[in-house]
């Protein structure tokens, strides 16, 4: 059974003018636990609309989304973020970290909304997730001494340091220069297969993609499985963001 199982899934919004504006169009999309995937397509083409919808953060218009076998279509708001936040994790192109505040500090706020395990040993807990994206040494720096990679190790900590069943990565390595970006996935992926994660990376970085199990592509809102080795080149897109 599919952890991530979206069918037919459609994704539209109208307009002032009148006219309806389709930013996903008929998505089929199954990933199993543990597996990463990537979804390849250019600013415009829907990749974020289907990572909002996959991370519970928005609904399909028509369509139907199945996470672990079970519909989320009809959950309450409170529902869908207590599931949100017990199953998925994210990180994003910006390091959103907070400022004044220490690597260790970012890193436990996620842990302040958890178990009472999770909130009374949040300071271990955050310093040894920082241990493991290699940042032990820099548990008490402030995010503005921190190099764009070292930031980006704290965002990928503190989106993990739940243990999330899902991390949905948006342009993960997108401020980041290539050896820097490469180094990042690298302990990215490394976390997540010792943790056994499902990873979703959206990318518009053909190297990146290259590195997932299975890759797809995003065009116009339409989304197709392609090669493991290859991406096709993109055409220009028309969909929404």
């Amino acid at each position: 059974m599919s952890l991530l199982r979206l069918d037919d899934v459609s994704r539209s919004v109208p307009l002032p003018d009148g006219t309806v504006l389709h930013i996903l169009t008929g998505v089929n999309l199954h990933v199993a636990a543990g597996e990463h995937i990537a979804v390849v397509g250019r600013s415009g083409s829907g990749k974020s609309t289907l990572l909002n919808l996959m991370g519970l953060l928005d609904s399909p218009t028509t369509g139907t989304y199945l996470l672990d076998g079970q519909p989320v279509e009809g959950l309450g708001q409170r529902r869908l973020s207590r599931l949100r936040g017990a199953t998925f994790g994210f990180v994003f192109q910006q390091f959103n970290l907070l400022p004044g505040r220490t690597a260790t500090e970012n890193v436990a706020s996620p842990l302040l909304y958890g178990s009472a395990r999770e909130f009374w040993n949040r300071k271990r807990i955050a310093q040894d997730m920082l241990e493991r994206v290699g940042l032990g040494h820099r548990l008490d720096t402030m995010p503005e001494k921190l190099s764009g990679g070292e930031q980006q190790r704290v965002a990928l900590a503190r989106s993990l340091v739940r243990r999330p069943r899902v991390l949905l990565a948006d342009e993960p390595t997108g401020a980041l220069d290539v050896d820097t970006g490469t180094a990042v996935m690298d302990v990215l992926e490394e976390l997540v297969r010792e943790d056994g994660t499902t990873l979703v990376t959206i990318t518009h970085d053909l190297s990146v993609a290259a590195r997932a199990d299975r890759q797809f592509r995003l065009d116009h809102g339409v989304l197709t499985q392609v090669g493991a080795t290859q991406v096709p080149a993109l055409t220009a897109s028309r969909g929404g963001a």
